[in-house]
């Protein structure tokens, strides 16, 4: 049984112990290793069925971006021209050197998101080790289960910014708090290089870099850091904006944009009692959603950082690390739903979990060493504010649903909005926010005895991880398979002749996301849509619908083109100019 605090040793600076053994001091770097190519691994054979974007339309927008940055052809995205960021296409751009097939290209950018997405393994073990006086066997396993979260594991298989963003946020917080410690140039430079990549990456990088820049302006008022760190902590970002603006003017006019500038429907959206209400009921899923996700972990690790920050019982660089933290996930969630609010033309989200899963991993390692750190009556205080968190949240959830449907309504739900939910509360058709409350719940009882019995930790620990491996494993035969099988066209351009150099158009008549998939396939060249029944001269190549016996059938023997094939159940067909 656990007494008191249960503190066993004080966190290492390095991963190794100084003065162990040789064979010991190289073990945890070893194990380290290991796992990460385990989890390269893992992650490349849950993808292995996916050859073709499944994810449409940030993929299609992503690939092509990538394709033209490696001096290829480009193509359209659905970016606008105030949120465009080039970081990650950057990223997977050695994907598109030389001359190969898209589908091994596309296999190239797997295997980049998996190295990329692997290493939140050895990153979250080194965090848990700096924040918490925590057991290397402890600090282990619970990297391991923040390094299998599905959250995360998920967008390693397509091509999404979110297969790169977890391994950032706890590279940046772990930055951070050595800077805290440490606040030297260098410690600077890297936490602004960090927040830098988060503004290349994505637009909800701007609630980072406003964070980081209060976070700099806090500690220059409290002297903590002078003139010099400022700018060693600033220059960073402004030099990466540059490097994003750089390469928008590198790719000129070759990816043209089809997304709209956020205006004035975004502001309309919340301008209301009633648009403040259902943002913030938004914001709450979120917060919900994490703490399901995590097992109940968020919410003790939330618990832990709202006290850190009135009563501390760390050092100074924990407080300021988590008080970040806790900062940004509000932004995150509140920024999220605002921006999604004012998006029309498309019905709202039961729940959109994607831009806050990036911050689950973090939460989950807090967690994990309080619960094995702390005492016991703290502990349970801490479990007994997940429980709050879990029931109020799903309270609210059940009446935004019951309200909207009410009304007539219903609300978006399924696919990418919140995968492991779904496999985890059994929801494959509606959003269940009394299982998903009853699942939290329960994991808080399994972290209760965890935290009370320490023989119970490791065992607790692992189960966490075979109830991962489970979930993505359900996840890649109910959601992914059947997302491939839909979203593959058959045959392959390739079979029915299309030759390379052949200027190729697609109408809008084939279903959308065959056409994209049909373009991606046309690598020399991209490929532009034409809305009307009479492709332009310029086309040598055209992918139209086929539909036999129905009036928007395209037949172009009349204008001069010889049908090549294609499949009349997924209603394309390409035609040759003759």
């Amino acid at each position: 049984m656990a007494s008191g605090s249960d503190v066993v040793e004080r966190p290492a600076t390095v991963v190794g112990t100084v003065g162990a053994p040789p064979a010991r001091r190289w073990l945890v770097p070893l194990l380290l290793v290991v796992g990460w190519l385990l989890g390269v691994a893992w992650r490349m054979w849950l993808s292995r069925h996916v050859v073709l974007p499944i994810a449409h339309t940030d993929e299609d927008s992503y690939l092509n971006t990538a394709r033209a940055l490696a001096g290829g052809p480009g193509g359209f995205s659905s970016e606008n021209d105030l949120l465009r960021r080039v970081g990650y296409p950057m990223l997977i751009s050695p994907a598109f050197l030389g001359d190969r097939d898209f589908a091994d290209s596309y296999r190239i950018v797997q295997l980049i998101n998996a190295m990329v997405n692997s290493a939140l393994l050895p990153l979250a073990y080194l965090l848990v080790r700096r924040l918490f006086p925590l057991r290397r066997s402890y600090a282990l396993l619970g990297a391991v289960v923040a390094a299998t979260l599905p959250a995360t594991v998920f967008y390693a298989g397509v091509a999404m910014i979110d297969a790169v963003m977890a391994p950032l946020v706890v590279a940046w917080l772990l930055a951070v708090h050595r800077w805290i410690t440490r606040p030297a140039p260098l410690a600077a430079a890297t936490v602004g290089l960090s927040v830098g990549g988060f503004h290349l990456l994505h637009s909800r990088g701007l609630v980072i870099v406003a964070v980081h820049a209060g976070l700099v302006l806090l500690l220059f008022v409290r002297r903590r850091i002078n003139p010099s760190g400022v700018l060693a902590a600033l220059l960073p970002v402004l030099a990466l904006a540059l490097v994003n603006e750089a390469a928008i003017r590198y790719l000129g006019g070759k990816v043209y944009l089809l997304g709209d500038n956020p205006g004035g429907g975004t502001v309309q959206a919340v301008a209301s009692a009633h648009g403040v209400a259902r943002a913030s009921a938004a914001v709450s899923t979120q917060l919900w959603y994490l703490v399901v996700i995590t097992f109940g972990l968020a919410g003790v690790a939330w618990a832990a950082a709202v006290s850190e920050l009135w009563r501390p019982r760390h050092d100074d660089a924990v407080r300021w690390t988590m008080g970040v933290a806790l900062v940004v996930t509000v932004g995150v969630a509140g920024g999220a739903s605002v921006i999604l609010a004012g998006i029309t033309g498309k019905p709202l989200d039961a729940i959109y979990g994607r831009y806050v899963q990036m911050l689950a991993p973090f939460w989950l390692l807090v967690g994990v060493g309080v619960l094995f750190t702390a005492g016991r009556r703290v502990v349970l205080h801490r479990l007994a504010v997940a429980v709050a968190l879990l029931v109020g949240g799903g309270a609210v959830i059940a009446a935004r649903l019951a309200y909207v449907a009410s009304q007539g309504h219903s609300l978006r739900y399924g696919g990418f909005s919140a995968p492991e939910l779904m496999v985890l509360t059994d929801g494959w058709r509606e959003l269940r926010p009394v299982v998903g409350t009853l699942v939290g719940i329960a994991g808080c009882l399994l972290l209760l005895a965890a935290g009370w019995v320490t023989r119970l930790r490791l065992p607790v620990l692992g189960a966490l991880v075979v109830v991962n491996l489970v979930t993505m494993q359900v996840i890649e035969q109910r959601i992914v398979r059947p997302f491939v099988a839909s979203a593959a066209p058959t045959p392959e351009v390739a079979d029915l002749g299309v030759r390379p150099g052949e200027r190729v158009w697609a109408s809008t008549g084939v279903p959308y996301i065959l056409r994209f998939n049909l373009s991606h396939q046309v690598t020399w060249t991209d490929v532009r849509w034409f809305g009307d029944r009479q492709p332009p001269a310029a086309a040598q190549v055209v992918f139209v619908r086929w539909a036999p016996g129905q009036a928007d059938d395209w037949d172009g023997a009349a204008s001069g083109f010889v049908r090549l094939g294609g499949n009349p159940a997924q209603h394309w067909a390409a035609w040759r100019r003759s």
